[in-house]
Formats: structure tokens, sequence, C-alpha cells
């Protein structure tokens, strides 16, 4: 009776926040709920809440978190200074004059932008707002210029150093370490942020490829979609000075932390500080903007540490009323082994994610199917970065995909919502078609971090 009390928690919990309530309070008080009810009909231990402070201690003294809000304030610094609408005038002016080359300019600008600022929403927006008109003003079509800038805006779940993955590398490390306990190993071996960082680069590389490939061959075969600009071509000089700034940000930063030099959460602090001042050298970083800067990354890393003290909350409930004993039976009675049980997992994490934010897919479902699959013998990092993958698919597609939703709130109506819908399914079947082959070949994401780590 208790294990199907957990599936109605679930259930109920879901169904709250598809009526719009706060994740954090929902998780939160929802768990509160059942757990009062448990313990009034004698289906709850209370001891499971005695949890609770440690679990909220360590989550505000975690040094791989504390990463989150330097992360944020580094690309929010970055998007607040214009750098990146600098840098995209630059590479416009040098490749625009080349079949497909403004479209191949919008994917190098997004996959930087999604480098730099690591949220979904903000790249998205701030693409949107930059490179559509200019690509509407050359001729591109809608849909080609709108599903271009959806997909390189979300290349921030997956493409280093991305919120998205330190958050996701937090809860699967604890999920492989309680993975091995449950099977005996009580030295557990431990995997970091670092490790998905190295794991996401071969991946998030391909798919910048696949996308500049996309758009130059549509260019080529069909030249009036992707017709060339007429804009002044720039020096080389003037391209290098737009790009080297950003680029060696990006690459200090995310360098520190594969060579082993720095932790993330160190990485984070040269990273914001290294925004802060190429801001100031700029010239464009005032008082206010650093005072709205400083507003929205408290906003963010609010927003994301109530959410994951909710989550924690649910996750000890849930696991007081013996759901994640009901998950295992379900995923070791699944035909198909560990085959068929990731691939339920990763359809369901596929739908979830026309409906619910990552960071509340990363803090409530990892923390349930992940202990299970890596007992299964699923590769830690290898999951990691299906889940990522996964998740930045869920943010292009229709009908309920965030990035379409964050694009048509930007641009108004310069383009059909029709536009957007059909512009992004190219892209989304390149993604689809990365997620099979990394089935298949899933050294793809295991290489590197193997080398780089033994």
């Amino acid at each position: 009776m208790a294990e199907y009390a957990s599936l109605m928690l679930f259930a109920s919990v879901f169904l709250l926040l598809l009526m719009g309530y706060p994740v954090a309070l929902t998780l939160a008080g929802t768990s509160l709920l059942a757990a009062a009810v448990g313990i009034a009909t004698g289906h709850f231990d209370l001891v499971f809440l005695y949890a609770t402070p440690n679990r909220v201690f360590g989550i505000m003294t975690n040094q791989t978190l504390i990463a989150v809000p330097l992360f944020v304030l580094m690309g929010i610094i970055l998007e607040k200074s214009k750098i990146a609408e600098d840098l995209l005038d630059a590479m416009t002016r040098s490749f625009g004059a080349l079949p497909g080359g403004l479209g191949f300019a919008v994917c190098m600008v997004g996959m930087l932008m999604a480098a730099s600022t690591g949220i979904v929403g903000a790249t998205v927006v701030t693409m949107g707002l930059m490179s559509l008109p200019t690509m509407l003003k050359a001729g591109y079509h809608p849909s080609l210029a709108t599903g271009t800038i959806c997909a390189t805006g979300t290349l921030g779940q997956i493409i280093p150093p991305s919120i998205a993955l330190v958050l996701l590398g937090d809860v699967i490390a604890s999920a492989y370490q309680q993975a091995q306990l449950s099977i005996g190993i009580f030295n557990p071996r431990s995997i970091s942020v670092g490790d998905l960082f190295a794991g996401a680069i071969i991946p998030g590389f391909i798919l910048v490829a696949l996308y500049s490939l996309l758009v130059v061959l549509t260019a080529v075969f069909k030249p009036e979609l992707a017709p060339p600009t007429k804009l002044p071509t720039v020096k080389l000089n003037q391209l290098l000075f737009s790009a080297m700034p950003p680029l060696l940000l990006i690459v200090t930063v995310l360098g520190s932390i594969l060579l082993g030099m720095a932790t993330p959460t160190e990485a984070a602090g040269v990273g914001a500080l290294g925004a802060f001042l190429l801001a100031l050298g700029k010239g464009t970083f005032n008082t206010d903007k650093l005072r709205s800067t400083l507003q929205a990354t408290t906003q963010t890393t609010s927003m994301v540490f109530f959410i994951l003290i909710g989550a924690s909350l649910f996750s000890l409930v849930f696991r007081g009323y013996g759901g994640d004993e009901l998950v295992q039976s379900l995923f070791n009675d699944m035909p198909g082994g560990v085959f068929g049980a990731t691939c339920v997992v990763m359809v369901v994490i596929f739908l979830l994610g026309f409906i619910l934010d990552f960071i509340e897919i990363t803090f409530v479902v990892v923390p349930i199917v992940g202990p299970i699959l890596m007992a299964m013998g699923v590769d830690p990092v290898w999951l990691g970065i299906m889940i990522a993958i996964n998740l930045q698919t869920s943010f292009l597609t229709p009908p309920f995909g965030f990035a379409l939703f964050y694009l048509r709130g930007a641009v108004g109506d310069q383009v059909k919502t029709s536009d957007i819908y059909i512009g992004v399914i190219p892209f989304i079947l390149i993604q689809l078609l990365l997620l099979v082959f990394l089935a298949w070949q899933p050294w793809i994401a295991t290489w590197l971090p193997s080398q780089l780590y033994n």
C-alpha cells in the first residue's frame, strides 16, 4: 500500500506543477502533507524527516553548487555588457557574403553565448533580439532563421561550462555513490562536474557542426532560403578584437576545470571576475546595469536553491513510502533489461521536458531513476550526457518547447508561430540522431573523461 502512495505523491506533484503552482513550494508542501497523512495513518516513519536539516545544510555548504551563482553572474554580465552583440556583428560581416554565412555566424555566436551564459532562456532571447532582424532583412526564410536561433540557443544545455551540467553533475555524483552502496561497494568511486564537462565537449561540438552544416547545405541547394548578405566586410584584426576576449575567458574557465587546475567553483569565480573586467573595459557597464545584474543573479540563484531544498524533501518522503524500491522492481521486471529500462527513462524525460523545466527534472526525476540505472551497470557520465541532450531536445519540440516560447515572446509579430515550429524540426531530427548515435557508440561521451582523468 505504501509503495502506491509514493506513486500518488509523484502524480500529485506532477498535476500541481501542470496547474502552474510554484515548483519549490509544490515539492516541499505536497511532500510534507503526504508525510503528515502517512504518520497519522501509520504508513510513514517520521525518522525519514529527521534527515531534513542535514540535507538542507549539505545543500547550502555544497562546494560544487557554489559555482551556480558565479556562472550565472558571469553569463548575465556578458549579456548586459553587449559583448555578444559586437561579436555577432563582426562575425556577420566576416562570413555573411558566403552561402549560409550569416546562419553560420549565428551558430558560432550562439555556441559562444551558450558557453558563457549557460542559461537557455537568456541565450534564446538575446540571440532572437540580436540576430533575427538581421537574418530577415538579409532575405533568410523565417523558418530557417528561427530554427537556427532556437537550436543554437539551447546549446547552453550541453556545452560547458553549463549551469545544467553543474546541477546535473552534482545529482549524478550523489546518485552514483548511492548506486554503488546499494550493490555492496562501500568505498565508492566518485565522478565530478568536470567529468560531465569533459564528456559533453565532443557531443556539443558535433551538434554545432551539424547545425552549421544544415544551414550551409540549405544555402547551397536552396539559395533563396539563405541568400548571401551585402554588408561591408570587416578586417581580420576587427574580428579578433571582438572574438578573442570572450573566447579567452571561456577557454580559461573551461580549460582550468578540465586540466584539474581549478574546481568548477574556483573557475566560476575567475569567470565572473573576468566577465566583469571585460564589461568595464568595454565602457558600457554602469551602476544601474551592475545593480540589475546582481538582482537577476540573486533571483536565479534563490530559485535554484529553493527548488533543490524542496526536491530533497520530496526525495525523503518518496523514499519513506518505498517509492525507490517500487521503481527498482519495475525496472528489473522490464523487458529488455538495462536497455529497455534506459529507453523508458529517456522517453519519460523527453515527455516531461515539454512541461517541466530542466531544473525540476534534474532534482526530481534523476535522483529516483539514476541510482537504479547505474546499479544496473549504466555508465554515469554517459547517462548524464544522454539526459542533458534529451532535455535540450525537449526544449525545441513543438508545441510546448520552452525555447519556442522564449523566442515567440522576444520577437513579437516579426514571424509566425508556425514558422518557428516548422523551423526547429530539422534541428530536432539532428539531436535525435545524435542521441541514437550516442546510444550506439557510448565512447563519444566517455572517451575524453577517461583520457583526462584516467
